[in-house]
């Protein structure tokens, strides 16, 4: 067998074991459907989406923890996230500033 050819299968192999343990080592998708806002529980600027008056979107929250900013947790968590100002709601809530 010549040198191109066993570089060629080498590489066929190298690049099938490559796929199958990224296959493998990565972590299952949560569906949006599995999904569910959770607010209060955002680091500042490391929020989802909706951050009150003034801001735009994604990754606007202005303080840790804001109340009316939310993140996507996976359903039936949100309640069970711990903060220094109490877990995590379902709906907006009233946070010091």
């Amino acid at each position: 067998m010549d040198t191109k050819v066993k570089s060629a299968s080498a590489l066929a192999v190298a690049g099938a074991f490559a796929a199958a343990l990224t296959m493998t080592a990565a972590p299952e998708a949560v569906s949006a459907a599995e999904k569910e806002k959770c607010y209060g529980i955002a680091k500042k600027g490391e929020n989802d989406c909706k951050a009150g008056p003034g801001t735009t979107c994604a990754g606007t929250s202005t303080v840790d923890y804001q109340g009316n900013a939310w993140k996507l947790v996976a359903k039936g968590t949100c309640t069970t996230v711990k903060t220094p100002f109490g877990p995590g709601s379902l709906t907006e809530v009233k946070r010091p500033t």
